[in-house]
């Protein structure tokens, strides 16, 4: 291993890339479950959770959205329970708000009642609701009928983070880039920074989300998927006292995001969206941030194309929606039709990394790999943060077994 040289060299048995909720949960599930293992945590930033755990709208879900037996429905539903239960036991703000699943059109009501038989499925109490019991939960949202979802909540999982990173017990070091990896299946993974320190373990976890894929093929594993990235655009409602807690509309199930919803924070704000539309850099969270290796990565990927074939209609609204304020506001009315275009405040947005095969199918539930002494996370979207502890947990178990075959 004496490829990757440096100024130092830091020993342990697992080096985790990547700070994010699902990296430091995986971190502190290795140190849980096997106490004495020596992990490291590599995050570039000078923070924990600076980027997808940090930038998303607080939502604990409940998992009535995904297919019963996916990765994305147990982990959801598990998860929920448990990180209310995380919470309550450090402190960390949060809430079970429930929330409104709500159909404005006819052609939406077929959707909205499979969803009440997915959450049956899921073992998610619904309770349905006519257009005249909606008022019930949010006085100024208007529809043809919702449904009521009772355990979904909201905290601040830039705090989860953070008390993950104090309780794992791990060596957490930031601003520490990863840009070489050394992997010697006889003799472990050599990492080097771009500080030009050197970190040597026994295994590598690969929890670097907008960048997993990189990560992947640095330690000479093909992922066999492109990040692309979809930039979340928000807005904070000025008048907050519109809202009572969740408003989600009803899904296209042909596309992996939620549509626009306004979702009450933990700090009484609300905020409304995400709209997604195709960032030009893995962090661009603005149209002016455009780096030109990322873009080109994206654009080179035949999957990247076949979705703007495949979706284009979907996507065109989209735009329309980032570009005009005036086109993101008549989207919110559908929901709340007392709010106004002055009403919407810009707020930070967000970046998905979302997984997209060669053929242009955007993977939808969690995606974990392994190869020699590696284990990646290549796909974690929502409900990544609500699921964190027990893909954590699974990860982990992964992480275990590959760390006892080559000891």
């Amino acid at each position: 291993m004496e490829q990757v040289r440096g100024r130092s060299t830091h020993d342990g048995d697992v080096l985790v890339i990547g700070g994010g909720i699902v990296g430091l949960s995986t971190a502190y599930a290795i140190t849980r479950a096997a106490p004495g293992t020596r992990v490291t945590v590599l995050e570039k930033e000078p923070g924990p959770a600076r980027h997808q755990t940090g930038r998303n709208s607080g939502v604990i879900h409940s998992g009535i959205y995904y297919r019963p037996g996916s990765l994305k429905a147990r982990y959801a539903v598990r998860g929920a329970a448990e990180m209310i239960k995380f919470c309550a036991e450090y402190g960390i703000p949060h809430a079970v708000t429930g929330k409104l699943i709500v159909a404005t059109e006819r052609e939406e009501l077929p959707r909205l009642h499979a969803l009440v038989q997915r959450g049956r499925e899921n073992g998610i109490p619904v309770r349905e609701l006519g257009a005249a019991q909606i008022a019930e939960y949010e006085p100024e949202v208007r529809g043809l009928a919702a449904i009521h979802v009772g355990t979904t909540g909201i905290c601040d999982y830039g705090a989860v983070a953070r008390q993950l990173a104090d309780a794992s017990g791990a060596q957490i070091r930031y601003g520490a880039r990863v840009v070489q990896v050394d992997r010697r299946p006889e003799l472990g993974v050599a990492v080097r920074t771009a500080g030009g320190d050197v970190v040597r373990a026994h295994v590598l976890v690969n929890c670097a989300g907008l960048y997993c894929d990189e990560v992947a093929r640095l330690t000479g594993d093909e992922p066999g998927v492109r990040i692309v990235p979809f930039r979340g655009e928000y807005y904070e409602l000025a008048r907050p006292e519109l809202v009572r807690g969740l408003v989600y509309p009803v899904p296209d199930p042909a596309f992996p995001f939620l549509g626009v919803h306004l979702t009450r924070g933990i700090d009484g704000g609300v905020h409304i969206g995400p709209n997604a539309v195709p960032a030009l850099a893995r962090e661009g969270y603005g149209w002016t941030v455009v780096r030109p290796r990322e873009l080109a990565s994206t654009l080179s990927w035949p999957g990247a194309w076949r979705i703007a074939r495949r979706h284009w209609r979907y996507g065109a609204g989209e735009l329309r929606r980032s570009v005009s304020k005036a086109a993101f506001t008549q989207a919110v009315r559908r929901l709340l039709p007392e709010v106004r275009e002055t009403d919407l405040v810009p707020a930070p947005a967000g970046v998905r990394a979302q997984a997209v095969l060669r053929d242009g199918t955007l993977v939808d539930d969690f995606l974990i790999r392994q190869g020699p002494r590696a284990v990646h996370v290549l796909n974690a979207p929502s409900p990544a943060a609500t699921a964190s502890l027990p893909i954590g947990r699974e990860v982990a178990r992964r992480v275990l077994e590959v760390l006892g075959d080559v000891r």
